[in-house]
């Protein structure tokens, strides 16, 4: 009896399913099991790393069904997260991931936390007139992915979306950089290039787009997702910056994907979160908490005629072989 559900405090879904994959994640729990309860009442009130492991407890006695996450929603709602409202789940996740970081006082844990999902690139900038170049390491929590190119033409795959990500783009007319050697505004090119991707890779297909008209809209099409992602296979040679052990790595199975159905204005997520424990596929749906197969997760691949139909909208790789 190891799944178990949250129940809806009114819109919660999202918070929920994300909670889930958290939850799933044995290397996440472990690093949460480790951390430092604080000392007074009130500190322990609005800790949200203490509260989602109050939470994964209350999960794991197992008396119930489902249990209701009203303490850890009061304590972000303390931290300006807004309750019984729609939420994004990719700005969700962010917004948990920085609490948590910000939270957990033990530095060691902190650095464990972002091994576990930080992804390392680097970005290069080129003048296309002298040899100019500007190169900047960054971090990121999830990789933000396109499921239409710049022509609004729909990428098919999801190893299209990737290649995408990390395909060269020309900065010309208004885009434009100020080149110090030329002294002048040129074109650039711009190219992102992989210098290290995290244990759990979180992959944010861009669904949600914004109109001329204000109006978000959903991008609802097909766009398949593999069970088993290598990246060595995706990815060429130009797009990586590691050597051949680190890509040895870039191997990925499918660990969870949270999925969105309804419109953008009145929507509903739950998540499909394969158990590491028990090797099945389990959908939580709020307090519901179901087995399921396969082809149910590739039910999320997407649909152009049903847009209110589930459509995934994160998905969460785990490296098949860590170092």
């Amino acid at each position: 009896a190891e799944a178990i559900g949250l129940y809806n405090l009114g819109q919660s879904c999202c918070l929920n399913s994300l909670l889930q994959v958290f939850f799933m994640n044995i290397r996440f729990t472990r690093i949460l099991r480790r951390i430092t309860v604080p000392p007074s009442p009130g500190q322990r009130r609005s800790n949200v790393p203490y509260q989602m492991l109050l939470l994964l407890e209350k999960m794991q006695c197992g008396k119930c069904k489902a249990v209701g996450p009203t303490d850890l929603a009061c304590c972000l709602s303390e931290h300006r997260v807004k309750l019984f409202v729609q939420h994004d789940a990719a700005q969700l996740f962010l917004t948990l991931w920085n609490l948590l970081k910000k939270q957990m006082k033990n530095p060691e844990l902190v650095a464990e936390l972002s091994d576990l999902y930080t992804i390392c690139i680097q970005e290069h900038l080129a003048c296309q007139k002298c040899s100019f170049e500007i190169k900047s390491n960054s971090t990121m929590l999830t990789l933000p992915l396109p499921v239409l190119d710049a022509s609004s033409h729909r990428l098919k795959t999801l190893e299209d979306s990737l290649q995408y990500f990390f395909h060269p783009e020309e900065l010309t007319g208004q885009n434009m950089c100020f080149c110090q050697q030329c002294g002048r505004k040129t074109t650039f090119l711009q190219s992102m290039k992989l210098v290290h991707p995290p244990q759990t890779l979180t992959l944010h297909l861009k669904r949600f787009c914004f109109e001329q008209s204000f109006r978000t809209h959903k991008l609802s099409h097909s766009l398949p997702f593999p069970q088993e992602l290598d990246l060595r296979e995706v990815l060429t040679e130009d797009q990586c910056l590691a050597n051949d052990s680190e890509k040895a790595t870039w191997q990925y199975e499918l660990f969870a994907v949270v999925a969105h159905s309804g419109s953008t204005s009145c929507g509903h997520y739950c998540a499909y979160i394969w158990s590491l424990t028990e090797c099945k596929w389990y959908c939580f749906n709020d307090s519901e908490v179901c087995q399921v197969s396969w082809d149910d997760v590739k039910c999320t691949y997407g649909h152009s005629n049903l847009y209110w139909r589930e459509t995934a909208y994160l998905l969460f790789y785990m490296k098949k072989h860590p170092q």
